[in-house]
């Protein structure tokens, strides 16, 4: 439930089909870096702005 996908109003279009996608990447970035506390990691890469680019390698 990090993500309340069940309260999502996301339902025309690509988009609902493209939100799984988003969500992936934002869960499997991190445990591809080695992290475990996938919650903690996503709280701290929202703090940060930086982070997020940092971890995908584009900054």
């Amino acid at each position: 439930m990090t993500f309340a996908e069940d309260a999502s109003q996301l339902r025309t279009g690509n988009v609902p089909r493209a939100m799984p996608t988003w969500r992936n990447l934002a869960i499997g970035a991190p445990r591809l870096a080695g992290v475990h506390g996938i919650a903690a990691a996503l709280r701290r890469n929202a703090r940060d702005p930086q982070r997020p680019l940092a971890l995908l390698g584009l900054t």
